[in-house]
Order: C-alpha cells, then structure tokens, then sequence
C-alpha cells in the first residue's frame, strides 16, 4: 500500500523556514508573502497534527518533532533539484567513444579539441582513429566519422562534408627539387594514402598518363602519407580539410594549381539506438556547428582555397604543363 506523502507546498515552506530561520527569508526565497508561508507551515502540522516550530521572543526554532523532520524533507528536495538538473542540462555530462579517420583528427579534430571542452567540459571523450564502418554497430564505440561512399545501411548516418583533393610537399623538398610541369612529378616519390585511386583521380584530371614507372609509397590512410610528405619522404595527396592548416602555417606547398572533387566524403554515423542520448547529439550538434563555422569564416580552408582551384568549377584550367604529359623511367 502506498504510503501517504503530506502536500508539496507546505512541505516546501517548511524546509525554506527552518532553513532561514525565518518567515521572511522563507517567503521572500519562495516569492510568495509572510502570511503565505504561515498558512503553508499550519497546514503541515494540522496534516502532521504535530508542532514543527515554537517562537521564543523574536527567535524561530524547531521542534523536536520539526528537527526529526528536517534532513529527510532537505535530502528530498536536494535528490529533486539533483534529477531536475540532470534533465534540464542533459548534454552537458557523460562519456563518448568517438572513432574517426586518422588524418581529420590529427588535422582537424584534434586542433577543435578545446572547443569542444570549453562547450562540454563534463562530456569526456575517449578518441580512435579508424575508417571502419563496423564500429557504427559496436558497443564501444558511440560515434564514428567515416570516409566512404555513405551506403551503410541500419544506422543513423549524415553527410558531413566534401573534399577537393590536390598535390602537397614541403618546401624543403621542392626547394631541392622544383616542380615546374607536371613532367616533374617524374623526379619525386609519389605518396598514397589508399590503394592509388584518389591520385588516379587527380592524374586523370590534371591528363597525366602512366605512373607505374615512378618511384611510390603506400600507406594504410591519408594521414601517414601527409605525415610522409612532410618529413619530405614525396608528393601526397591533401585536401581542403585535413591539409587546409598545414598550408596556412606554410609546413606544406601546393606545386600544381589544380583541385578535383573527391569521390568519397566524410559521413557522421551511429546506431539508431544512441543517437537521440543527450551526450551524442551534444558532440554531432557541435560537429556540424564547427565545420559550418569554419565555411562562414573560410578560414582555415581559406589557405586552400586561394592556392587551389577546382577542375570542375575551371575546366579550361589546366596544370602548369597545358598539354598531356607520360611518366615513365629514364
């Protein structure tokens, strides 16, 4: 059988007076009057049919009865303030597992961090770079950023942002060894961060035939290839997100003013069954909140954007050698 609770408001009444020590403290923290107040306090003890306070002069104390009372009427109040406020700020503590592709957050990510923890100083974060579309539906992982085509099926899953992909090197090895047509390329290491296909892509673009013969590296993601490239190991592939700040703090150059449109794109993804949690929506909400911030600022893809310009946006421009060029041995 449920047991029966005295009324709220008197119970409120109470607890703001015997903390006060005072009528008037009490109505004025509830904003209601002296008289208020009195009447809530006798309606409490006419349901108690006990006496919870005695005056002696000016002086307002408890009964034995009101002191009993008190820390279990305080406890309540604080446990509800404590839920309520849990309720109310829901986004604003917690923990995540995040996994994203290893160059955006070395390049990108990573840079943000801070905003991100001033926003949701509460909400801690447990970072893993991986391209894996699996972990959209592991139990460990919360959120994934994914680079792909986007068909992955049974889950939450938005478009985050395009990608133009363009040449990069550092300028220590061009000052050694200048790029000035696109026959140069002949001369250098070509750096890949996937199997060759977005370099295929750029090549077929920039109508650069045959490859094979130059001397190339693979690596297992674009952000090794980029770190390659600027220790000036060769060329590699950047793009206006992850290379954009490496261009403006001039760690890297682009040696052909060419720019092509990715194939692939960054995706933000999880399972449906966490998507609406107030953690995961505060750090996809900020995701998309920060790359819009960067494209109103243009800034720091500005740095690539002046440099670069895209084939498909300039189809008459070409590389600085305007005619079809084949790489091959010497």
């Amino acid at each position: 059988m449920t047991q029966r609770l005295p009324p709220l408001n008197p119970l409120r009444a109470f607890e703001a007076t015997a903390r006060n020590r005072s009528l008037t403290k009490a109505a004025k923290e509830l904003c209601v009057t002296h008289g208020a107040i009195s009447h809530q306090i006798k309606a409490l003890e006419n349901s108690l049919q006990v006496k919870l306070f005695k005056r002696t002069g000016q002086r307002l104390t408890l009964t034995e009865h009101g002191a009993e009372l008190l820390p279990s009427v305080t406890s309540a109040f604080e446990e509800i303030a404590t839920a309520t406020a849990r309720m109310t700020r829901p986004a604003k503590s917690g923990s995540l597992s995040i996994t994203c592709v290893s160059a955006l957050l070395s390049l990108w990510l990573m840079p943000r961090l801070a905003s991100f923890t001033a926003r949701y100083p509460d909400i801690r974060l447990t970072l893993n770079a991986a391209n894996d579309p699996a972990a959209i539906h592991s139990p460990d992982v919360d959120i994934a950023i994914l680079y792909g085509d986007g068909s992955w099926t049974d889950c939450w899953l938005k478009l985050w942002s395009h990608l133009d992909l363009f040449p990069i090197a550092s300028p220590s090895l061009i000052n050694n060894k200048p790029i000035r047509t696109a026959r140069d390329l002949a001369e250098h290491t070509i750096l890949h961060g996937d199997g060759g296909h977005e370099w295929h892509i750029w090549l077929t673009a920039a109508d650069v035939r045959g490859i094979s013969g130059v001397q190339q590296h693979h690596f297992s993601d674009a952000r090794l290839a980029i770190e390659a490239a600027l220790l000036g190991h060769g060329i590699a592939l950047g793009d206006t997100l992850t290379a954009a700040s490496l261009l403006t703090r001039g760690q890297v150059i682009v040696p052909f003013k060419l720019a092509v449109p990715a194939v692939d794109a960054f995706y933000v993804a999880c399972s449906n069954d966490v998507r609406s949690t107030p953690a995961v929506d505060a750090f996809i909400d900020w995701l998309f909140s920060s790359i819009e911030e960067d494209d109103a600022r243009a800034e720091p893809m500005i740095a690539a954007r002046r440099t670069i310009r895209r084939a498909q946006q300039n189809p008459g421009v070409q590389h600085t050698e305007s005619v079809p060029v084949e790489l091959t041995e010497s």
